[in-house]
């Protein structure tokens, strides 16, 4: 169902890329190789045909490559989509001095890219994957042909976002005593939560693993915290508009990028093009998947046939 292909980032970090294609007709089950249950040997699956277009997806902070693996299945007919886990997600290196700064992540998506061989490529990401990919593509545009910013702001958050986000860390119930109680937490208890929201609590139970004393995140909130401190402090607008390929800005209409914001980093970047998806929140690809296709396929069409 995917295929782990390891890459080295910068500092000598080691990154678990993804591809994924159709899950076989013959598996039951559907358990996913890069999720949380999944085996540490993923299988091959179908991909597009040598030679297709390729396409790097980014997950947010917290996040993980098969968060995207919906969305590289439907791309698989055409292109060559890989997801990666960025260093201190998924199955990649935790190292614990390791760099968390911007720098870090956006060489670690160019060395992917190269090592790879999906140049030039369409760049997909979400949340700080989304800020990694218009970094990346500010700064490599050789590399970059197409880019799809989803729900990320550009504007500066501040210190007292970053408090908020140490104290949300620390009111997790760790351990969590199973995969159940996790979806409810974070789909239902978690404070941060308005309404009852099934997919967020899916979301988060991907990225958790089973411990001896319970369900914990594969990753390190003290790394997370790290990572966020080089972005929340600072606005991007400058990057932006020195992206030179076309990029469509995707905003969930609950989300947490604003219209107006949205529209104004559309402004900004010098070929920018704007979408929202009706009835999704922060999560766009996971609350939404169909309208979430619904809302990049003209683009990704328009990079093909322009």
């Amino acid at each position: 169902m995917a295929r782990r292909i390891d890459v080295t980032g910068t500092g000598g970090v080691r990154l678990a890329a993804w591809e994924f294609g159709d899950p076989p007709k013959t598996d039951p089950a559907g358990v996913d190789p890069a999720g949380p249950a999944g085996p540490d040997a993923a299988r091959d699956a179908r991909t597009a045909p040598d030679g297709s277009p390729g396409v790097l997806l980014l997950h947010g902070l917290m996040g993980r490559a098969s968060h995207w693996a919906p969305t590289a299945r439907w791309l698989s007919g055409r292109y060559r989509p890989v997801a990666l886990d960025q260093r201190g997600h998924g199955r990649s290196d935790k190292p614990p001095q390791g760099a968390f700064t911007r720098d870090a992540y956006v060489d670690d998506a160019e060395a992917a890219l190269e090592q790879l061989g999906l140049a030039p490529v369409v760049l997909i990401g979400h949340a700080m994957g989304a800020l990694t990919a218009w970094q990346l593509a500010a700064k490599r545009p050789d590399l970059v042909r197409g880019l799809v910013i989803c729900d990320m702001r550009a504007s500066a958050l501040g210190a007292a976002s970053q408090r908020e986000w140490d104290q949300w860390f620390k009111s997790w119930p760790l351990p969590f005593a199973t995969l159940a109680d996790v979806r409810k937490w974070f789909g239902e208890d978690d404070p941060w939560v308005e309404r009852p929201n099934p997919a967020r609590g899916a979301f988060y139970a991907e990225v958790m693993a089973e411990s001896p004393d319970g369900w914990r995140p594969v990753f390190e909130p003290e790394q997370m915290l790290r990572s966020r401190e080089t972005w929340v402090y600072d606005a991007h607008w400058e990057e932006l508009a020195q992206v030179q390929c076309p990029a469509l800005v995707v905003r969930g209409l609950d989300g947490e990028l604003g219209r107006a914001e949205a529209q104004e980093m559309v402004r900004v970047l010098p070929r920018g093009q704007y979408a929202e998806v009706a009835d999704a929140g922060h999560l766009v690809h996971y609350d939404q998947p169909e309208a979430w296709r619904a809302a990049i396929e003209p683009f990704l069409d328009s990079l093909d046939h322009g």
